[in-house]
This record gives C-alpha cells, structure tokens and sequence, in this order.
C-alpha cells in the first residue's frame, strides 16, 4: 500500500506565505514525477507545479515567480513553498507522485487526500 500525506495548510492573509509538504510511504520501489494540484469549489483540479524524475520543474503559469518546489528523495517528500498568496488560490492542495508499486510491479499515479489553504483577511 502506498500513501501520500500533505501537511502544512491552513489560514493565511493575501501577501503571506505557506510551506506545504507531501510524504511518501508504503511499499514501492521508486518515485518519478512528484508535484502538487489544487481544486476550488466548482472548479476541476489544477496543476499547481511538478517535479520529473530529474527533478526539472513545471509551474503553472500563474504562480511562476512566487512558488518554488523541491524534494527531498531520501525523505520521499516533495515540497511546495507558496509566496504572495492570493485570495482566489484559496482551495484544496492535492499531492500526486508517479511511483514504481513494489506489489503491483508497475507504474501508477497515486493522490494524497488534499490539504486547505484559505487565503483570507
């Protein structure tokens, strides 16, 4: 079995910063892509910024210049630190990573449960 664990949401005021972070457990050989995605009431989940298996970014283009991802592949843990947060990126941060299952022997995306962020005054 293979978890994703986000931690690190919660209350922020428009100009502030938060840290989140996404954990990898379980039973798996090796994880490629590593990234996060974000979904608003009535709006579908969204690709926030991803890491490949090189460790080469994509952000969407709307946070470029203000979110910053890293990993840490002895921690199996992915990183996304958000600046300058905006109101209307209020939402649920979802992690996703692309792991090698160990039982499955094979390549499968896998979700964490999602973690909130409001960015509210």
């Amino acid at each position: 079995q293979v978890q994703l664990v986000e931690s690190g949401g919660g209350l922020v005021q428009p100009g502030g910063s938060l840290r989140l972070s996404c954990a990898a457990s379980g039973s798996f050989f090796s994880i490629a892509t590593m990234g996060w995605y974000r979904s608003a009431p009535g709006n579908e989940r969204d690709l926030v910024a991803e890491l490949n298996a090189y460790d080469t970014p994509t952000y969407s283009a709307s946070v470029k210049g203000r979110f910053s991802i890293s990993r840490d592949k002895a921690k199996n843990t992915v990183y996304l630190l958000m600046n300058n947060l905006k109101s209307d990126e209020t939402a649920v941060y979802h992690c996703y990573a692309y792991i090698l299952h160990k039982s499955r022997k094979r390549w499968d995306g896998f979700w964490g449960q999602g973690d909130q962020v409001t960015v509210s005054s």
